[in-house]
């Protein structure tokens, strides 16, 4: 089914387009919101479903909510599993693990677990 180009459509396109880090829909429609009230968040999340499908939008998951980036970035954490406290890390490199893929890595999202410095010296200091 092709899709018409409406004057929503043009508007969530152009805002879109002016990211140029991670974002959520919930950014993207306070966005739009300044030029058109009238556009929802339902509309939003259409739109974004939309893109992902033709593969001009890739998806991750950060603090239980999804987050969009228009280039194939990676998106990894480091979690502490003492306080909780979560850090963004930065993975370029999958050499290791792309014999084990069986095709290509376009993204990926990676969640790494441990204990931060801060909590290791609170517990080494005890």
């Amino acid at each position: 089914m092709k899709s018409r180009n409406t004057r929503q459509k043009e508007i969530l396109q152009k805002e879109f387009e002016s990211f140029t880090n991670f974002f959520t829909a919930e950014d993207l429609h306070d966005k739009i919101k300044k030029r058109d009230k009238e556009i929802g968040i339902a509309t939003v999340y259409r739109f974004l479903k939309d893109l992902r499908e033709k593969r001009k939008l890739h998806s991750y998951v950060c603090d239980r909510k999804m987050i969009y980036s228009k280039e194939k970035n990676s998106h990894s954490h480091y979690a502490c599993q003492c306080c909780g406290k979560t850090f963004h890390i930065n993975i370029k490199n999958l050499d290791f693990i792309k014999k084990e893929i069986p095709g290509n890595i376009c993204h990926f999202q990676i969640e790494v677990a441990g204990v931060c410095d801060d909590c290791s010296d609170k517990f080494q200091s005890k």
